[in-house]
């Protein structure tokens, strides 16, 4: 069904309190497949005595329907009269927006497909695959990121976009044949660089997936806030992170408050609080699974002695049960503090 005329019909029913009942132009219903389908008789206003309705024409983005309202007489044809202008109405509106409004509504979903498809039209957009980056810098800063952050909308589709005093969204499509940068992340490392040379703002960057339709952008910068949130919840390290690190974890953040503190009951007996609740051994840890379960590597940049690094392992294992040299260990491992930050 398409979503405009669905969207019109709420407002119609919400607004002025009238029963309406909308069918397509060869009489079947739009919303009920039970409903009787209705015959046309004319392709103007005209009331049908039998069953006691007054049935119109009116037309929404190109498209025409008619409408029946139950009951003849004037005041019925007034009704009528007053939807089409509505229609109308809503038509002009639907058209009339600037292109940065458009691509801002884009967005933030704000616009059906039927509307982005005529707007790209109208501002001969091409659908090319686009990821969205959140930029977060000071508050101070922000200003001057985002005028240098204007000059890197290379293609006709780029835009950048406050969300508040502290964070951007970029939305960067691709460009024919360019390939000079193999991921998004690494272009976003560029972008860091080049921006903090230019303005001396440091930012931190998160990524949403890479999509391959205009109409789907909105989805990419959901996936990018909800990235930069749980780089912060989890004190991530690094200036860039994308959606794809924190899949698991936002699998795990979907579930219902009471399953997640459930299954963290089954995993963390009471000889691990201790653990759990201590900073340096879950920071050592997170190193140490950070550097691929490599004791020389974790120990090099933690500056700690080698039997120091063994020595907090070992303290690891003997309170939690959990060896977290071998693999899937440090994945339970893990597991159990995703579970505790989620749980708070």
């Amino acid at each position: 069904m398409n979503e405009e005329i669905l969207s019109f019909y709420k407002k119609i029913e919400q607004g002025t309190g009238l029963k309406l009942k909308v069918y397509f132009d060869d009489g079947t219903p739009c919303f009920s497949v039970d409903e009787e389908s209705l015959d046309i008789k004319a392709q103007e206003v005209y009331t049908d005595q039998v069953k006691d309705i007054t049935v119109f024409p009116f037309k929404l983005n190109g498209v025409l329907y008619f409408g029946a309202l139950s009951g003849v007489g004037e005041e019925n044809k007034i009704y009528a009269s007053l939807i089409v202008q509505l229609a109308e109405k809503e038509e002009k509106q639907g058209f009339g927006l600037s292109r940065s409004d458009f691509l801002r509504a884009v967005l933030f979903g704000e616009v059906n497909f039927t509307q982005i498809d005529r707007y790209m039209k109208k501002f001969g957009l091409k659908d090319s695959s686009a990821f969205v980056m959140v930029l977060s810098g000071e508050k101070e800063q922000i200003a001057s990121i985002k005028n240098s952050l204007n000059n890197y909308c290379s293609s006709s589709g780029d835009f950048v976009q406050e969300i508040d005093d502290k964070n951007l969204a970029f939305v960067k499509f691709a460009e024919d044949g360019a390939d000079e940068y193999q991921s998004p992340s690494e272009y976003a490392e560029f972008l860091i660089q080049s921006l903090y040379e230019e303005t001396g703002g440091e930012i931190h960057v998160s990524i949403g997936s890479t999509v391959k339709k205009l109409v789907d952008v909105g989805v990419s910068f959901t996936q990018a806030l909800a990235t930069s949130r749980m780089s912060d919840t989890f004190s991530s390290r690094g200036e860039v992170h994308a959606f794809k690190e924190y899949v698991l974890i936002k699998i795990i953040e979907d579930l219902p408050k009471h399953k997640i503190k459930e299954y963290l009951e089954i995993l963390k007996d009471s000889g691990a609080k201790e653990i759990f609740s201590d900073e340096e051994m879950l920071l050592t840890a997170e190193e140490f699974m950070e550097n691929g379960l490599n004791v020389s590597e974790t120990a090099r940049k933690m500056f700690l002695h080698r039997n120091t690094l063994i020595y907090r392992l070992d303290k690891i294992e003997n309170a939690t049960g959990l060896n977290i040299r071998k693999f899937a260990d440090a994945v339970t491992f893990r597991l159990i503090i995703i579970l505790s930050k989620l749980s708070r």
